[in-house]
């Protein structure tokens, strides 16, 4: 019996290192691939960074670092999801679900409890499908200016069983993700 290539489910492989070439290799020249330019904001780069080839060719991405956070009288670490990215020809295919959910693997080793990303509106049900709750509190996150409140949606995950998120005011002590 012969498999058709076509219909094998890509494998997510763990890049040593990922920057604007890697970016562009995945959505081509355009300035904005993540459509949050607009929010002024400076982003942290990742840590780890999980990707799927196609042909040869990058075709979609995640990255991970671990941060500070604090919400409420809890000083704790996150894990952040960001640079989540799919070929523009690519998309709506399961690609990002493919390197989020591998990532999530790997985070649930790295040692925190809670996952934590920010996204645009129309994705919070992308993520609530793979396990993502949309925090109900402000998050304020840190610019070279002093901290802001993120203006994108903010989403958590359990990363070990019983998790719950702490209640108070949250604060990401870094750049954002």
């Amino acid at each position: 019996m012969t498999t058709n290539p076509s219909s094998v489910s890509p494998a997510v492989i763990r890049l040593a290192r990922y920057g604007a070439s890697q970016l562009r290799e995945i959505v081509g020249d355009d300035d904005d691939p993540f459509g949050v330019a607009e929010a002024g904001l400076t982003w942290l780069p990742k840590q780890e960074h999980f990707a799927v080839r196609r042909n040869g060719r990058l075709v979609a991405h995640t990255g991970l670092v671990t941060l500070p956070l604090s919400a409420g009288p809890v000083e704790t670490q996150v894990v952040g999801f960001g640079g989540v990215v799919v070929a523009p020809d690519l998309r709506g295919h399961g690609l990002a679900r493919l390197v989020v959910t591998s990532a999530l693997e790997h985070a649930r080793t790295m040692g925190p409890q809670y996952g934590l990303l920010f996204c645009r509106p129309h994705l919070v049900p992308l993520y609530q499908r793979l396990g993502w709750r949309t925090l109900q509190e402000d998050v304020e996150v840190e610019q070279p200016d002093g901290p802001v409140v993120m203006p994108l949606r903010s989403m958590w995950v359990p990363l070990r069983d019983g998790a719950q998120w702490p209640v108070g005011p949250v604060r990401l002590r870094s750049l954002p993700m």
